[in-house]
């Protein structure tokens, strides 16, 4: 691995992850804002230099998140690295008063600035965007607009909706031809497209990626396609479980065709084994399912089947497809 690629690492992983997923707890008593104490049993690790740091109070031990692996693990530095790069997109839980900073602002709140902007219609900046830029099908778009999913964003960008179980917008995926990012302040859960009480569930890394399979499925009455924003927070974590935990249910890693969509497929594998339900792999032939629909619309409109580079009507994608568990 290249010093880039290890500095890369570095800076989307923080130490509090390591720490989180490996079953430590943040003690607030003893924490502050700039040396936060976690602990598990009479193990004690102090992670400081917001994240990228962290020392061993009973020992000499410290270091960046490469090194915490290695002394959380006891595993050398290879292992370390790979143990890392699993970790790239989990949001691991966070001190009560970061929290508090975090939601005072959408307080006034997210869903009165979702509710604050307009929904896309033919012609506008973010309709143009989805179907000429992302090569969406209108059919698509519209259903998503209905469902209440869709807000014009800045700039010709969109806002894709997270909503927790009950239905309350927790957020949004803000995508656009130059910008991509979360919702200041918001929480992410899941963007959900498609029948609530569908038992096959895509799980995607974006919400372009889920309405892109959606359009490659012509979809699919019995699916429920899912991004997870590129994150992987405890909340997420919980609502994929809820909606796995059905009977009857097939959760599908409709992840990237890339290191990282392998992890987060491994993730989803784990999920299905702990919500006893059916598992299975698919894999987009491109990098991800929106270079799918893309490239395949690109096919159809030069064989005349399409206009303007958008499919007259979608079908399903040609991709890897591996079955590994039955319900």
């Amino acid at each position: 691995m290249e010093q880039d690629e290890l500095d890369e690492l570095r800076n989307r992983v923080a130490c509090a992850a390591a720490l989180d997923q490996a079953g430590y707890a943040i003690d607030l008593k003893e924490s502050t804002r700039r040396a936060i104490k976690y602990r598990q049993g009479d193990e004690i690790v102090i992670v400081i230099h917001e994240g990228k740091g962290w020392f061993d109070p009973l020992s000499d031990a410290k270091g960046d998140v490469f090194s915490l692996m290695t002394h959380l693990h006891g595993v050398g530095f290879a292992v370390a690295k790979l143990h890392v790069a699993r970790l790239v997109g989990y949001e691991p839980r966070e001190p009560a008063w970061k929290r508090q900073a975090r939601h005072r602002k959408p307080d006034l709140g997210v869903a009165e600035r979702w509710s604050a902007r307009r929904k896309p219609w033919p012609g506008s900046m973010t309709w143009r965007y989805l179907r000429d830029d992302r090569h969406l099908p209108e059919a698509v778009i519209s259903a998503a607009i209905r469902h209440d999913l869709l807000r014009e964003g800045p700039r010709g960008s969109i806002w894709a909706a997270h909503r927790d179980g009950e239905g309350a917008v927790t957020g949004w995926e803000e995508r656009g031809p130059e910008w991509r990012g979360f919702s200041t302040g918001g929480a992410k859960v899941l963007f959900r497209f498609g029948p609530v009480h569908a038992l096959r569930l895509c799980v995607t890394e974006a919400a372009i990626d889920a309405m892109s399979l959606a359009a490659l499925e012509s979809t699919r009455r019995d699916s429920l396609y899912l991004s997870t924003g590129g994150g992987w927070s405890p909340a997420t974590d919980t609502a994929i479980w809820t909606l796995a935990a059905r009977q009857g249910v097939l959760l599908v890693a409709a992840t990237d065709n890339n290191a990282q969509g392998d992890t987060y497929a491994d993730r989803l594998e784990v999920v299905a084994g702990e919500a006893s339900c059916g598992f299975e792999r698919l894999r987009p032939q491109e990098e991800d399912w929106n270079a799918e629909l893309k490239a395949r619309s690109g096919k159809e409109g030069k064989g005349g089947k399409g206009v303007g580079g958008r499919p007259a009507a979608a079908c399903p994608p040609a991709a890897s497809r591996v079955k590994l568990r039955g319900p």
